[in-house]
């Protein structure tokens, strides 16, 4: 069996280290942080594992919330008018539950799990020159860790890399106190809140350090009358002010169900925007060697699609597959290349998918949201394409198609 190296201890990098210790290799894990220091720390993004990715985890025994009791059954959409009022509202059915657990819980405890059960850990910021010397020493260096000097070592993919500046101005709250919809006081429900030209608003109910939450989180367009949260992101008090005075303006339905909220916990807020990029996955190092990037490392979208740890969970699955079936190759370059266009070709559509989404609705999109709201399978398939994207190649990113689908729907009612 392999010696394996994975920098990184976030979704992709935790659960291909568990796949791949329970296949047999050694693996080594190295972690900017211990798990105490990640439980008790700043939450790191919002997150929402639909069905496929949560198979991904169920097959290598690391769905550890399995029977927690927090289920995400729906998913729904809204429009906002010029007076704020709902002009289209909807919520379409999972097929397959979701689910949204912390990050600062997943990733403890699947690291205290991967070492319980005799995985390497060490706690180290990995430096590109820590990776120029650790590297020969295994078989395969994967990076997993999206943020640092590392990442530099992974060059921009112009040709699929649409944008160069932040599409975005993002700020989060986790909360307790929110009250369900009325519309669906028995469901829990994934919303997106669209409110043109300004921003979006999704929630989502999760699972915290404090037990079960929402999180509130905006996505404003740069410049707009939104854009106004970096000046608030040492305050996480003043974040959350922020975000519920813009509900108050612009989403007052959801204002509404937030008369009682607090803050989860003194980490529970984050403030910030990126550039989304594609990135080459395999980087020379400066000896010579070949590294092999994962998830954000190499693919970083946008958040406006949640997409982010299903991307993650995709990406350890189709990188778990093609290290079992290499067995005792050398993993050289044309095995890394290789493996990182594999995951390409999986996600691609959910980069194309989320680059359209940050750019205005085209009016097929609008005509599909409007359809929604009449037509219950409409809303259905919607949501379920959160879960598998590949669909939405088959309606929603094609003008003619969609329109084909909508009419085909309407003459079976």
């Amino acid at each position: 069996m392999s010696r394996i190296l994975i920098v990184g201890a976030g979704q992709s990098g935790l659960q291909l280290a568990l796949g791949l210790q329970r296949a047999g290799h050694e693996v080594t894990v190295m972690s900017a942080r211990t798990s105490e220091e990640i439980r008790g720390g700043r939450v790191m993004s919002t997150q929402c594992m639909f069905g496929q990715a949560l198979d991904t985890e169920r097959r290598i025994g690391a769905d550890l919330w399995a029977e927690s009791g927090h289920r995400i059954d729906g998913l729904g959409v809204s429009v906002a008018g010029p007076e704020s009022q709902r002009v289209i509202d909807w919520l379409g059915r999972l097929d397959q539950y979701a689910q949204s657990i912390d990050q600062r819980v997943k990733m403890a405890a699947w690291l205290e799990l991967f070492e319980a059960e005799g995985g390497a850990v060490v706690i180290n910021a990995a430096t590109v020159s820590d990776l120029d010397q650790l590297a020969p020493l295994y078989d395969l260096t994967l990076v997993a860790a999206g943020k640092g000097e590392i990442t530099a070592l992974f060059d921009r993919d112009p040709a699929r890399s649409p944008y160069d500046t932040p599409q975005r101005a993002l700020a989060l709250a986790y909360v307790h106190g929110m009250t369900r919809r009325p519309e669906h006081p028995d469901t829990d429900a994934v919303r997106f809140n669209i409110v043109p030209g300004v921003a979006e608003l999704i929630n989502i109910p999760s699972y915290t350090v404090s037990g079960n939450c929402d999180i509130l989180f905006w996505e404003a367009i740069p410049g707009g009358p939104l854009d106004v949260f970096d000046q608030y992101a040492g305050d996480p008090k003043a974040v959350l002010g922020a975000i519920l005075d813009a509900l108050r303006t612009y989403l007052p339905w959801e204002y509404e169900r937030c008369a009682n909220v607090e803050l989860t916990d003194a980490g529970a807020t984050l403030v910030g925007r990126y550039a989304p990029q594609v990135r080459h996955a395999v980087a020379e190092l400066p000896s010579g060697g070949h590294v092999l990037g994962m998830a954000d490392v190499t693919v970083a979208n946008d958040p406006i699609t949640g997409q982010g740890s299903n991307n993650a969970a995709r990406c350890a699955d189709t990188y778990l597959q093609a290290i079992l079936e290499h067995g005792d190759r050398p993993f050289d370059r044309e095995f890394m290349q290789n493996t990182a266009d594999a995951y390409w070709n999986r996600v691609a559509v959910c980069t194309a998918w989320t680059n359209a989404m940050l750019a205005p609705p085209p009016p097929h999109v609008l005509e599909i949201l409007g359809a929604a709201g009449q037509f219950q399978p409409i809303a259905d398939r919607f949501a379920n394409g959160f879960s598998n994207p590949e669909d939405y190649t088959t309606w929603l990113l094609d003008p003619q198609l969609a329109a084909d689908y909508i009419a085909q729907v309407a003459a079976q009612r």
